[in-house]
């Protein structure tokens, strides 16, 4: 086992890129569309099939409301680390067809390969590099419907989060590599407005139009954006009517919010269920709300100073931070009251796009600053002595 002093060099890494590449290339061959329970499922026996060997264990599988999770806890101590990853993706069945897996001019593509399987076989890599026991302590968690907004998981997610000293995710970079410090909260709402069917033609008077309702509707949703405090408020998918000859009456739209701290979370909240109809006979009706809590700067911030002295003794390039708009599960583990520092997965660029980069000589530089973290949180929440130096899991299905 290592000291605490020690840091596994990035060469150590660069020897294992060939294997890194070919377990990479693996879970994006098997295609995991967060939609597709089946697919997921497949995804996850890949996902434990290429992480047994270098954790020594297989994991336990957890499926909640149809859908696979992943679930390691090494050692059989309490719970001090939390590594947070997913398995699904946004690619349907057959985005390999389109865009395959390739790697040229060292470049990695392929579906799912940035957000974020890449991710997963750093994790991997850097737990097994620390040697056989020297991450007891810490639990790994690879969800299988982050992409849909984590419904099925959430609950799975805190509570493995809970009474630990950090959780570090493993989702991709944000753009140069920078590690992601921030992530606004999310809110999700669908709103269905109802109105009164009529002949466009012979008797418009007599209908109470969905369609125009919907139009003041929108605007007002629009209109409590605040650009100037970082909280959108989107209007997204609009469908409404039956005929082109028909007054509409049934208008739906959704609703996508992003804000930056929990106060303009719960101000755009009451206002969206405070919506009241324009038109006589009309009627509103609000469904949703949050979804993420924000990911703030004070959970990242003692956790990336530590991530930027590492680097520096690792001789990487200084590192940097953002602040994103989209979120990911760490939003939950900092929302739970546990430190969280997010984006330490891959380098490259183009999450959901077409082609989605990984910069293949980044993977064992942003490798071996993850076992750096993980080392050095673990040894300075050292486990009890009664804590075993064998990685256990579940070993069951429910």
């Amino acid at each position: 086992m290592r000291m605490p002093h020690e840091h596994i060099p990035v060469a150590l890494f660069e020897r294992r890129l060939p294997a890194m590449i070919d377990d990479i290339g693996r879970l994006v061959r098997t295609e995991s569309p967060s939609a597709d329970l089946a697919a997921v499922a497949r995804s996850a026996n890949a996902v434990a099939a290429t992480a047994a060997p270098y954790l020594g264990t297989g994991p336990e599988l957890i499926t909640l409301d149809g859908r696979t999770h992943l679930r390691w806890r090494l050692g059989s101590g309490p719970r001090r680390l939390l590594l947070l990853g997913h398995h699904d993706t946004v690619w349907p069945i057959g985005s390999l067809d389109t865009h395959p897996f390739t790697v040229l001019d060292g470049v990695l593509r392929g579906p799912g390969c940035f957000d974020m399987k890449a991710g997963l076989v750093m994790a991997f890599h850097a737990i097994a590099a620390l040697g056989a026991g020297a991450a007891a302590g810490t639990t790994l968690l690879i969800t299988g419907d982050e992409e849909i907004g984590s419904p099925s998981s959430r609950e799975l997610i805190e509570s493995e989060a809970a009474g630990c000293a950090a959780a570090l995710v493993l989702e991709a970079s944000a753009d140069g590599g920078a590690l992601k410090t921030e992530r606004k909260g999310v809110s999700l709402y669908g709103i269905q407005v109802g109105g009164r069917a009529a002949h466009a033609g012979l008797e418009p008077h007599r209908g109470v139009n969905a369609g125009i309702e919907t139009a003041h509707q929108i605007l007002a949703v629009a209109a409590l954006s605040d650009p100037g405090g970082g909280t959108t408020v989107t209007p997204t998918r609009v469908t409404a009517g039956t005929t082109a000859n028909t007054v509409p009456a049934h208008s739906r739209f959704s609703v996508d919010v992003r804000v930056r701290d929990v106060a303009e979370q719960t101000r755009v909240d009451t206002a969206l269920h405070g919506l009241r109809p324009v038109l006589d006979g009309a009627t509103v009706e609000v469904t949703g709300g949050p979804n993420r809590p924000p990911l703030p700067h004070s959970a990242s911030d003692a956790l990336y100073r530590r991530a930027a002295r590492l680097a520096g003794e690792l001789g990487l390039a200084p590192l940097t931070a953002a602040a994103v708009g989209g979120a990911s599960d760490g939003n939950f583990t900092a929302g739970a009251g546990v430190p969280t520092l997010d984006g330490l997965g891959a380098v490259g660029g183009g999450a959901h796009a077409a082609d989605e980069p990984v910069v293949v000589s980044e993977l064992p530089r942003r490798t071996a600053l993850l076992a750096a973290l993980i080392a050095g949180l673990l040894a300075e929440y050292p486990r009890p002595a009664r804590d075993s130096d064998t990685a256990t899991t579940g070993g069951s299905t429910r």
